[in-house]
């Protein structure tokens, strides 16, 4: 057997090592260590309740507008408070804009070079490319002089020696599969999607103030004026003599520019994204068996579509067992717990599951020291704790979403999947593991994108009779109780989370996170077993030891982010 460790693994946010077994080219083990500390729940403590959310957004670079909105909610459902139908509507605009992004920007610029063989593509036939391209989506860019375009690009950067990300891939490895056209395709796309993603983000800066980071979520509901109604603001008046306009959120001018923008979002998921994950699909068939993990998914559900107490979400919550998506079972936040057996925290030394308002962040490193050698023999190997779900380890995100989603009979998830399976002649299974992670991120795209626009529309229409967009009749820290808590569990891009807090007064006095990522990149637990991606990793077929695309593959595929899941 055979030790393998991945150090730091790149495309990715934060600090992880990867480390497997290996015996008869497959991995037979597999540890995942989220190597840095960062502490934000002991920087919330003392905090003014009202103000944590600007800091626990500071969880992650790029989806800190869900943690950021999970906060709030935690504020809000601790003092009763139910916001406006304006505020609903902006939110969910907000963060569905979000998900479109990221899941874009995931599969591109993170997970593409783990599919595309960047070497063939710069020898692939312009003129084939065109006509591929053709074959599978109207998208006007995609003429020869197109793909030569992009083909010279790279090959100038080669030869300059800028060429970043693609300077160090595993390019000629036999576990690529696509065909030169369509390598050069995808990566012709890539560039692409580098200019496009700063497009969407408009609606982050238009919306939430700026990207990331956004600086108008409101305990209460959104910090947005709607009532100004005249035309765009010139800004050419600043010192530096910027000659540009920006108009008002929710003016005319900034609805109708929102709306363009979806538009344009629709049109790129419908003819590039995700015709481009369904290529991949199509030429990576024996991936739809590998990485299936846990097979236990779990979903807290996102994207309220009316005011009531118990919202209907249009991505729906629940969870799905051992791979079983006929049926959903109902969850809560009450069955969340961690356990820090094998992380570097203090708990007493009993290892014990503990609910996060019962949780504690005492930092405690016991692991091996620089330079490191091995995790083996090391009992504690992570700065990530373990969820449970009613001691059960789980999987999030897109693909745990998409088959809750799935099960629980949402209209527009069920149709998305009939129509990709169909594209794909497979059945629902092929929605399972390191493959079905990346299509269930094109579908779920798709479902979003399709529903902004109703959003904006009602947005819209209610602001038209209706102006509030905050209710801050409990603004004033004398109206609290002295003492009580609070939480939120909702759904970043990235998978379930949940922000729960104790307050003193309008005071933080105990702040705990659970991330997408401490469910998925999470250490063994109590009774020694596996998160989602160690387990995902068992089994994985590695052709060459010194270039382990396939183990990247699995790993991207969760989309980990171990800055977010240590916070």
């Amino acid at each position: 057997m055979t030790r393998l460790a991945i150090d730091p693994v790149t495309r990715i946010g934060g600090q992880l090592r990867i480390e497997v077994d290996l015996a008869e080219g497959h991995v037979r083990d597999a540890w995942c260590s989220g190597t840095m500390f960062r502490g934000l729940e002991l920087i919330l403590e003392g905090r003014d309740a009202r103000d944590a959310w600007l800091f626990a957004q500071r969880v992650c670079g790029s989806c800190g507008s869900a943690h950021a909105l999970a906060s709030v909610r935690a504020v809000e459902q601790a003092l009763g408070l139910t916001i406006p139908k304006n505020a609903r509507l902006i939110r969910n605009v907000l963060l569905g804009s979000l998900y479109v992004v990221s899941h874009i920007v995931h599969f591109y610029h993170r997970q593409a070079l783990d599919w595309v063989d960047a070497r063939s593509a710069l020898e692939a036939d312009p003129a084939a490319a065109a006509a591929l391209a053709g074959s599978i989506s109207d998208w006007p860019p995609s003429s020869t002089s197109y793909f030569a375009d992009a083909r010279d690009k790279i090959t100038r950067l080669g030869t300059q020696g800028q060429l970043g990300p693609l300077a160090h891939g595993y390019w000629g490895h036999p576990a690529y599969a696509l065909p030169p056209a369509a390598n050069l395709l995808i990566l012709a796309h890539y560039l692409e999607a580098l200019d496009w993603q700063r497009t969407l983000t408009r609606i982050q800066t238009l919306l939430g103030g700026k990207s990331p980071h956004p600086q108008t979520y409101l305990v209460g509901g959104m910090a947005l004026a709607p009532a100004w109604t005249g035309p765009s603001r010139p800004l050419g008046e600043h010192p530096w003599g910027t000659e540009r306009t920006s108009p008002a959120a929710l003016s005319p001018d900034g609805l109708a520019e929102i709306g363009a923008l979806i538009d344009h979002a629709t049109s790129f998921v419908d003819r590039v994204f995700l015709p481009d994950v369904l290529l991949i699909a199509q030429h990576y068939g024996d991936w739809a068996g590998l990485g299936t993990g846990v097979g236990n998914y779990l979903s807290f559900g996102e994207f309220p579509e009316d005011d009531s107490a118990g919202p209907e979400l249009l991505l729906p919550r629940g969870r799905v067992m051992d791979s079983d998506a006929s049926t959903m079972f109902e969850v809560d936040q009450s069955g969340v717990a961690e356990t820090v057996a094998h992380a570097y925290y203090d708990d007493g030394n009993d290892g014990a599951l503990r609910q996060p308002w019962d949780q504690q962040t005492v930092p405690r490193y016991t692991g091996p020291k620089p330079p490191i050698i091995t995790l083996e023999g090391s009992d504690e190997y992570s700065w990530l704790k373990a969820p449970r779900y009613f001691d059960d380890p789980m999987e999030v995100g897109p693909l745990a979403r998409t088959l809750v989603a799935y099960a629980a009979g949402a209209p527009g998830v069920r149709t998305s999947v009939d129509a990709v399976t169909a594209t794909l002649g497979a059945g629902r299974e092929i929605l399972s593991g390191t493959l079905g992670r990346t299509i269930a991120r094109a579908i779920e795209a798709k479902v979003v994108v399709d529903r902004l626009p109703a959003w904006l529309a009602d947005l819209k229409a209610n602001l038209a009779g209706d102006l509030a967009v905050v209710d801050i009749s409990k603004w004033e820290p004398g109206s609290w109780p002295s003492e009580t808590q609070g939480w939120a569990v909702a759904e970043s891009p990235r998978g379930a989370i949940g922000h729960w807090l104790k307050l003193r007064g309008h005071w933080v006095d105990r702040y705990q996170v659970v991330d997408a990522s401490t469910w998925n990149v999470s250490p063994r637990d109590n009774r020694g077993r596996r998160g989602a991606l160690e387990e995902a990793l068992v089994g994985t077929p590695v052709r060459d030891r010194d270039q382990p695309v396939e183990i990247l593959r699995t790993i991207h595929s969760f989309d980990p982010c171990p800055a977010c899941g240590v916070h």
